[in-house]
């Protein structure tokens, strides 16, 4: 019998365990990154060998094999499984934690944190997500994934100093390795094994297409966006740990200023990402989120030695953050089209990290050669570059991918089959790839017509 698409229907069983396992993994692995961002530049000071420039390397260099090895990884899944690759990503991650774990040099730390960042599954993870998900549900589950992903950053920052004062930093990364290889027994044993693999263009990096990304504006914009945005992340982290602690607070404490911090700032930014969606006023709420990381780090610049101070524009900055990093994908998603975000994304992850990178690179030198309070100015004056660039960008189209199965469909009705889509109030555009045997729409959620739409698809089961 014909399976009949249900775009109202809810996820399977094994679509929910396929979602939630490779998103615990995925959150996994961010946690064990960004766990030790809150505490690394205070332990790592007493290390043998430690200077700023390489305790801002050892922050951030996960970002730069990362940045490097992401798109191989996604490539070489392809070719020689999804699982297999996802492993070898894990194995990778926990040697580095281990490494990372046992050394007492900030050489052996530096090691340990590229080798982390080395085991780069993001690409294959969600290129599995794909494999194992409806065409209609696919969108869901990436969405789940990018919820993971801000919970753990979140649970990270607080979780670090607290760790960090009962086992030091070498007890994170014993953590974060242990953890990494029961993550392995959760992807034998929980998450489902597709049937097929084949290339995702709506998940996965496609290397013929990355021209046709790098020659779009707006998406350019947006790769620099989300390069500065977590250069002034990392630059910023190189020091705050320690202006905090000079200015009066024991480390273990810490986490009384992040928990409420990160907790604030998020029910803050909930009304905005309401208005910036369902009032359609993106660009405004963008550019004034790009505005307030820029004065939180102006604030910074001239308030870093007084606690009060710190926190105050600490709050602000992650007011901006938050809003940066929850708004931020879902341009990319408006902006490319539907069979070009898999290669979107590939290159937006790639200048997350090497944003990353450049700005623990960049925070350490500068907070070495010139003072704690330059890398402040360093990403002030990173973040108002970043206002100019998005002033010029095109207001987004509010369209929202979509994903059709064309299993019933031939090639020779491939045309009256777009035809009668784009009749049906609410679909902006259609991609067919019959070599997926999926059809990427654009449609306008407001205005939809999902009755039509789902008569239509009824229509071509029978």
């Amino acid at each position: 019998m014909t399976q009949i698409q249900d775009i109202t229907s809810p996820m399977t069983a094994l679509e929910k365990r396929a979602t939630l396992s490779l998103s615990s993994i995925y959150a996994l692995r961010m946690l064990g990154l960004f766990m030790i961002l809150p505490v690394l530049s205070l332990f790592a000071e007493q290390m043998e060998g430690a200077t700023p420039v390489l305790i801002g390397l050892a922050i951030s260099v996960y970002g730069l094999t990362q940045a490097i090895l992401q798109i191989p990884f996604g490539l070489l899944s392809d070719r020689f499984g999804r699982k297999k690759i996802i492993i070898i990503g894990l194995i990778l991650f926990s040697a580095g934690s281990i490494v990372a774990a046992v050394s007492t040099t900030i050489y052996g730390v530096l090691l340990g944190r590229a080798i982390q960042g080395s085991g780069a599954i993001a690409a294959a993870i969600m290129a599995l997500v794909a494999d194992l998900t409806q065409e209609v549900h696919r969108t869901k589950a990436m969405a789940t994934i990018g919820a993971s992903i801000g919970v753990s950053f979140g649970v990270a920052i607080t979780l670090g100093p607290i760790l960090a004062a009962y086992v030091g930093i070498s007890g994170i990364f014993w953590l974060t390795g242990i953890l990494s290889i029961l993550a392995i027994f959760v992807v034998l044993f929980i998450v489902p094994s597709p049937k097929k693999s084949i290339v995702h263009c709506d998940a996965e990096l496609v290397p013929s297409q990355f021209f046709n990304v790098l020659k779009n504006p707006d998406l350019l914009r947006l790769d620099y966006g989300i390069f500065v945005l977590h250069l002034c992340l990392t630059a910023s982290f190189v020091v705050l740990p320690l202006l905090i602690r000079d200015a009066g607070l024991v480390p273990q404490d810490h986490w009384m200023v992040y928990l409420p911090i990160l907790v604030t700032s998020m029910a803050v930014i909930v009304p905005f990402v309401i208005i910036a969606e369902k009032k359609r006023q993106m660009k405004i709420i963008f550019i004034g989120a790009i505005i307030t990381l820029m004065l939180a780090n102006i604030g910074l610049f001239i308030f870093f030695n007084n606690l009060i101070g710190i926190i105050g524009f600490l709050w602000l900055f992650f007011c901006g953050f938050n809003l940066l990093e929850a708004t931020l994908p879902s341009l990319i998603s408006k902006t490319a089209p539907g069979d070009l975000k898999g290669t979107a994304m590939g290159a937006y992850s790639s200048s997350q990290f090497m944003g990353a990178f450049i700005g623990g690179a960049a925070g350490g030198w500068l907070y070495g050669e010139m003072g704690v309070e330059t890398v402040f100015l360093f990403s002030a004056i990173a973040a108002g570059s970043w206002v100019l660039v998005a002033l010029f960008m095109n207001p987004p189209k509010y369209l929202a991918n979509m994903l059709i199965s064309l299993d019933n469909i031939s090639d020779e009705q491939g045309d009256q089959f777009v035809t009668e889509l784009l009749e049906i109030v609410g679909i902006e555009e259609v991609t067919l790839h019959f070599e997926e045997s999926v059809a990427y729409l654009k449609v306008d959620n407001k205005f939809l017509n999902k009755d039509a739409l789902q008569s239509l698809l009824d229509q071509q089961a029978t």
